[in-house]
């Protein structure tokens, strides 16, 4: 492929420690991104609106010094605005739209250095744990490619294991973040709430439980894009609790000895597969190895009030976002905007009452206090990241009428992320096992509230035991 011909041997840092050497400049490293975009995107369709001229015009104005300087990144196409730039959320219903100011999360990006090239897929408004929008089209597994990649950050993370880039921007409501990061066989952090900024359009996302991060190739990338983008933005509402230094310097710190519970026990009874429970326990006793206490445990919460919540919230959110584009449009939201799911997700939210969603704020709080008295006799838990290896491209179909069966196949995919969701604790997905079918299944650690050190110093040292960077899907080769 043409650009720089080391591309692939680096992670992000790695690529702007040879920006800053010289050893290579920001305009080979996008050459080199575009050739394989341009060569794999047609396979795997994970990247959805091209930002060339974009990104070629930030090279030519000067990009700031920051850690990350010259090294090609990738955005969700999903509430990350970028000034010119197409935000379609994956929907019919947002086509056309085009923000006229940065996110502050963006602003921050751009002031590492990083060079945003391009869009990735999203399922539409970042409603599945399959990224497969009629918009698009679904973006497929690079490990194999009648499989998902997982949603709803599922292109960024075909992008990443397709070595496109070394990380992208990703997005957590419901394990959106870290469910991709499992069908790729890539890191995944969910951060604490709060950690980086939604605004400036707003001051959360779905109540506090979506955060926007990043998949990564490595533990420092994705330590080192934390800190660029954590931190309030000026009138946030709140904020998490600030770290005690950089989250880089936690990578390759002893994290000590940690006591870690671990259960394959969903919250909504769905069964686990059994590749899924190998991958957990394969974890587990990679920690046990490690010189961590291991004890089967699980926190004690309403789980039947969390999943009605959950939902509730999600509803309700997706309904104010069909209303508010449509008033924008001059005109009502109508069922052909979206797709069956979205629209009939609109219409459950359209029948909650104020009282009933102050109910269910106040649920998943109650809940958020219940597992924290949990993390009191335990620094992390570990769990299945997935209930099921990757599924086959549609058997989640937005396009379905049965919404009952439909949640009930959401939930059958990915029963363990949700809970730090609704909790607000930080939580990864870490790369440690593949299947004998060749597909990565990850294991999820959560920590406690604003505990993101433990979590990055502990997937730093299981990096180091069992690495991982170095497995490639044939695709990527």
């Amino acid at each position: 492929m043409d650009g720089f011909a080391d591309y692939e041997s680096h992670d992000a840092l790695g690529l702007a420690e040879l920006v800053r050497g010289g050893a290579a400049d920001a305009r080979e490293l996008l050459e080199a991104a575009i050739a394989r975009a341009e060569a794999h995107n047609p396979k795997i369709n994970a990247i959805c609106v091209r930002m060339y001229d974009q990104a070629e015009a930030a090279i030519d104005a000067g990009l700031p010094d920051g850690p990350l300087r010259g090294v090609p990144f990738l955005l969700k196409n999903l509430h990350a605005p970028y000034a010119g730039a197409p935000l379609t959320n994956g929907s019919r219903l947002f086509e056309g739209f085009v923000p006229d100011h940065d996110g502050e999360l963006v602003r921050r990006y751009k002031r590492a250095g990083l060079v945003i090239f391009g869009r990735t897929n999203s399922p539409e408004l970042g409603l599945s744990y399959t990224t497969e929008p009629s918009l698009y089209g679904p973006t497929r597994n690079p490990w194999n490619l009648d499989r998902v990649a997982g949603g709803s950050s599922g292109g960024s993370a075909a992008a990443v294991a397709a070595r496109i880039v070394p990380a992208a921007h990703g997005s957590d409501g419901g394990g959106s973040i870290r469910v991709p990061a499992s069908c790729c066989g890539l890191f995944g952090l969910k951060p604490t709430r709060a950690r980086t900024p939604a605004g400036p359009a707003a001051g959360e996302s779905w109540a506090g439980m979506s955060g926007a991060h990043a998949i990564t190739l490595t533990v420092r990338d994705s330590a080192a894009l934390l800190d660029a983008a954590a931190g309030p933005d000026a009138g946030d509402p709140y904020w998490a609790p600030r770290p005690a230094r950089p989250f880089l310097d936690e990578v390759g710190v002893d994290p000590g000895r940690l006591r870690i519970a671990f259960s394959a026990r969903t919250p909504n009874e769905v069964p686990v597969a059994a590749d899924c429970i190998a991958a957990m326990e394969h974890a587990a006793q990679l920690c046990r190895d490690l010189g961590h206490d291991i004890e089967e445990a699980e926190p004690t919460y309403e789980n039947q009030a969390m999943g009605r919540a959950f939902l509730t919230v999600i509803a309700t959110h997706v309904r104010a976002d069909t209303v508010r584009r449509a008033a924008e449009l001059g005109r009502a939201a109508a069922p052909e905007d979206v797709e069956r799911m979205t629209w009939a997700l609109a219409r459950m939210g359209r029948e909650v009452s104020g009282a009933a969603y102050v109910d269910a704020i106040h649920a998943i709080h109650r809940v958020g206090r219940q597992v924290a008295r949990f993390f009191v006799d335990y620094d992390v838990l570990l769990t299945p990241t997935m209930a099921q290896p990757p599924i086959a491209i549609g058997a989640l179909d937005p396009m379905t009428e049965d919404a009952e069966s439909y949640i009930a196949e959401l939930k059958g995919f990915a029963a363990f992320p949700p809970l730090s969701n609704v909790t607000g604790a930080p939580a990864m997905s870490v790369p440690l096992f593949w299947n004998a079918d060749g597909l990565p299944i990850g294991a999820q650690f959560i920590g406690r509230l604003g505990g993101e050190a433990t979590l990055l110093s502990l997937a730093a040292q299981l990096e180091e035991a069992a690495p991982w960077a170095d497995r490639r899907p044939e695709l990527a080769a």
